[in-house]
């Protein structure tokens, strides 16, 4: 449900990896009228994705004749099952990737590549959220992945909680998001400690406190790569990371004990069970929600400077893409694959049962999605998102940069003051871990 931290795949591995390919694909030849279909996991278990899935496959069968030979793959285990896909030759013929991977993966040069023939087989560029289908490799060359579920990050409230603190309307603005965060920061049952705060995230999250980093960094108008590579360090991106871990260390309207958390579970759960009343999270946390039973919440759009001083950017793209092994013995199977999964009628489905958004423009238009959240998390996915930086060092980016920001938060927590220069030293000291390692 959620896009996962990324893996490293360095040019050279890339290379290594393109040169022991080998001939032989996934099926015994084109005659089996079968194809091969890694998905990623998306819900609460394998069991729960087979289920979901099985009837949109069947329905492409129906339609094609074409069997389809599923297998879910839990995140855990997916990259490194692409790549020894990739090495040895047995590949299946389509696959899920997190987005975040497609530049990586791209280098490989094991995918399709979506342009002319085969991206109009897929339903053409025209098809999808033009935001998402950005994701799909590096700037400037054809894309080896396409969209097949959107997510994007938004702010979740709890209308209860406001109504008791006479709060009518979520924050639209940071400056109204810390004061917000600030009166619903209290001491409910009169003991004289703090049981509700008003704000959770998980300060020991190396992929949110990246994402973060990216997102409030696009609104001080900076950015995290630049032509020379990382640019952590720059004025912008300094003060983007403050204001992050200021919310702990300054405002004081977050838990100091969630500087341990880290698995993406564990903020959640503060806000299922009343001990804070906003998170930011990506929309596939409703799944955990409803788990639970809890539906006592709203979305809104995430809070931005009011002056902007850079880009209106509430998230990052995020979401899962899918592409096409070179290798498949049924190429055109393989893209009437891809274009029935990404196709409006599959895209409402998929996206009701998973809770992600539909990559297909066409589907919002659904009865069936009609709305406010929804037009919420569209409004922020169409409009307010940017890819996190194309590059095939972007899974190594999100651990050394998130590493550093958890451990601000972490010195925070054991009550060390972290000003300007600390954030710019962790920064300074991020960039230069990245430049060695490349």
């Amino acid at each position: 449900m959620r896009t996962p931290p990324a893996a490293l795949l360095s040019a050279s591995t890339a290379l290594g990896l393109v040169a022991a390919l080998t001939a032989c694909g996934p099926g015994e030849d084109s005659g089996d009228q079968t194809l091969t279909y890694w998905a990623s996991n998306q819900g609460a278990s394998v069991e729960e994705d087979q289920e979901v899935l099985r009837p949109a496959l069947d329905r492409f069968t129906e339609e094609t004749g074409v069997e389809v030979e599923l297998e879910v793959v839990p995140w855990s285990e997916l990259y490194n099952r692409i790549l020894t896909a990739v090495s040895s030759g047995d590949a299946p013929d389509v696959l899920n990737i997190g987005n975040t991977w497609a530049a990586s993966l791209q280098e490989t040069g094991a995918f399709v590549p979506f342009e002319g023939e085969d991206l109009q087989a897929v339903g053409g560029e025209e098809r999808f959220v033009g935001t998402s289908f950005a994701t799909g490799g590096a700037e400037g060359e054809a894309p080896t992945s396409v969209p097949l579920y959107g997510l994007s990050y938004a702010l979740f409230y709890n209308p209860t909680m406001f109504a008791e603190a006479g709060i009518e309307e979520p924050p639209a603005t940071w400056e109204e998001f810390v004061d917000t965060a600030d009166e619903l920061t209290r001491d409910t049952d009169g003991d004289g400690e703090i049981d509700q705060y008003g704000f959770v995230t998980e300060g020991g999250n190396e992929r949110q406190n990246s994402h973060m980093a990216f997102i409030l960094g696009q609104q001080q108008g900076g950015a995290l790569w630049g032509e020379d590579g990382p640019t952590f360090s720059s004025d912008e991106q300094v003060a983007a990371v403050k204001q992050w871990v200021d919310l702990m260390a300054v405002e004081e309207v977050v838990d100091p004990s969630s500087a341990e958390f880290s698995d993406g579970t564990q903020g959640i759960s503060d806000f299922v069970d009343g001990r804070a009343a906003m998170t930011i999270v990506q929309g596939s946390a409703r799944t955990t929600m409803a788990a639970r039973g809890f539906d006592d919440y709203e979305v809104a759009q995430v809070p931005m400077p009011d002056p902007l001083p850079g880009e209106p950017v509430q998230s990052h793209t995020a979401g899962i893409n899918i592409s096409v092994f070179n290798d498949t013995d049924d190429k055109e199977g393989a893209l009437r694959l891809v274009e029935h999964l990404t196709s409006p009628e599959e895209q409402v489905y998929l996206s009701q049962e998973f809770q992600t958004l539909p990559v297909a423009t066409e589907a919002y238009d659904s009865e069936e999605l009609q709305s406010e959240s929804m037009d919420t998390f569209r409004t922020i996915l169409a409009e307010h998102s940017a890819p996190m930086p194309l590059i095939p060092e972007e899974g190594q980016m999100e651990t050394v940069l998130g590493g550093a920001i958890s451990d601000l938060f972490a010195r925070v927590a054991t009550g060390d003051e972290v000003t300007e220069a600390d954030v710019r030293q962790a920064m300074e000291e991020a960039e230069t871990q990245m430049d060695a390692a490349n």
